[in-house]
């Protein structure tokens, strides 16, 4: 453990939080042999065309024993993905220590005040370091997110929120709060140069879904529609991991919201909604986020069965699985438009009916406009610690030998689903070099 002071680098990194478009650093146009890069709107790896069937799974770093990581990993590469999706970051508040260290947690920072404590250790990145290289190991490579915009299960944006600018502070303050920028950049900067040489890594995520509120706290005044809060901190934040990396590719990490001139509006309640996705009103422009110069590719998120319950009820003309393709249209029109490539990230509906129905309509509308797909989330069965059955966090369990399931999560056995993935594993890997 060593104990990060941010004093002595406070004032150079709050000036960079302001640096503007005359000094932006550029990706290398030459990258090292086995980084992904893009060309136009699609990925390429050494020259070759690289399309994918991604996995997210939080939960593998958080996993204590390294033949369960090893099966996990010949699980996925067995059924075709390509690319990982996971946390780097998994931190706790120093009461949550002892409890940590007598359940033996994965955490890679402690608060306990304004500056955080590092976990370099066994039971910290040593842990993230095991899951980069057995998944390179397994020809798989992995996108990293720096941060949560949530604070279910793993603490993300808010712990910087509550321990550096204090209560009754809005949520995004995290944001524009130079105190704030440069704790975060100094968490991005030790994971960054720890990883940054290494051909595994696929991609930096600056945050997981961020948005103008969190879960936990609301949003403020000065996070608005067309106040571009988000926006700023996406160009100064890329900016300044291009600053560190000029080799791999960085993204969002964002859920894809729109800001559009006429946003879509729906009937509920007797009322005309502007909607949410839509209105600017989540802090995200994907139109125009996606046009800054260190983006390098899109991401967005896919769960209108949680975003709309209140329009999806028997007998209503509104479907999920048609809300689905279209807001996947949408943002293949807008990747296509900025000429970058896009994952659709993330998507889950709840149920294995609506699963096999669903989901064959979606992947195969992302098959057909070049994207890239990574269902939320993988799930492997089998696992052995304690015997097939551990409380790690929370509701995070391993439970008969199956990972975390959070009512997305798949599974070997569930074949109808399986099969979908695993067939456009397929097509993907037929596209690709």
């Amino acid at each position: 453990m060593r104990l990060l002071l941010l004093g002595s680098i406070f004032a150079l990194w709050a000036l960079a939080s302001g640096s503007n478009a005359a000094s932006t650093p550029r990706k290398n146009t030459n990258v090292p042999h086995g980084f992904v890069t893009t060309r136009g709107s699609q990925f390429e790896l050494n020259g070759e065309p690289f399309s994918f069937v991604g996995a997210n799974s939080y939960w593998l770093p958080l996993l204590l024993s390294s033949d369960d990581v090893d099966r996990t990993f010949k699980t996925m590469q067995q059924a075709g993905i390509k690319v990982l999706r996971t946390w780097g970051f998994n931190a706790i508040n120093a009461t949550e220590l002892p409890g940590a260290l007598e359940s033996n947690l994965t955490y890679y920072q402690v608060w306990n005040g304004s500056h955080w404590t590092l976990n370099d250790g066994p039971q910290g990145l040593q842990r993230l370091d095991h899951v980069i290289s057995t998944a390179g190991k397994h020809g798989i490579k992995v996108i990293l997110a720096f941060t949560n915009n949530w604070s279910v299960y793993v603490h993300g944006s808010d712990l910087y929120v509550n321990w550096i600018a204090g209560d009754d502070q809005p949520h995004d303050v995290f944001f524009t709060d130079s105190r704030i920028i440069a704790s975060y950049r100094s968490y991005v900067k030790t994971i960054v140069e720890r990883y940054k040489d290494s051909p595994n890594i696929f991609a930096w995520e600056l945050m997981n879904e961020a948005r103008c509120l969190s879960d936990t706290l609301p949003a403020g005044p000065s996070c608005v529609p067309g106040s571009n809060t988000l926006k700023t901190w996406y160009r100064q934040q890329s900016d300044f991991v291009r600053s560190l990396d000029p080799n791999h590719l960085i993204t969002t990490g964002g859920e894809g919201h729109f800001f559009w001139k006429k946003p879509v509006k729906y009937w509920f309640n007797h009322t005309l909604v502007s909607d949410y996705n839509f209105n600017g009103q989540a802090g995200e422009d994907f139109v125009h986020d996606l046009l800054l110069p260190n983006i390098d590719f899109g991401t967005y998120h896919l769960y209108p069965q949680s975003w709309y319950p209140e329009l999806d009820f028997p007998g209503s003309n509104w479907t999920v699985e048609s809300w689905g393709l279209e807001w996947i249209d949408d943002h293949a029109r807008a990747a296509n438009n900025a000429n970058k490539p896009v994952i659709l990230e993330e998507f889950g509906v709840g149920g294995l009916h609506n699963k096999t129905s669903v989901y064959p309509k979606w992947v195969q509308r992302a098959l057909d406009t070049k994207h890239a797909i990574m269902p939320w989330q993988f799930g492997e069965l089998g696992l052995t610690e304690n015997g097939g059955n551990r409380l790690i966090k929370y509701a995070d369990a391993i439970i008969h030998g199956a990972s975390p399931n959070d009512g997305n999560t798949f599974y070997i056995n569930q074949t109808a689903v399986w099969d979908i993935f695993t067939r456009a594993a397929k097509i993907q890997n037929a596209r690709s070099g």
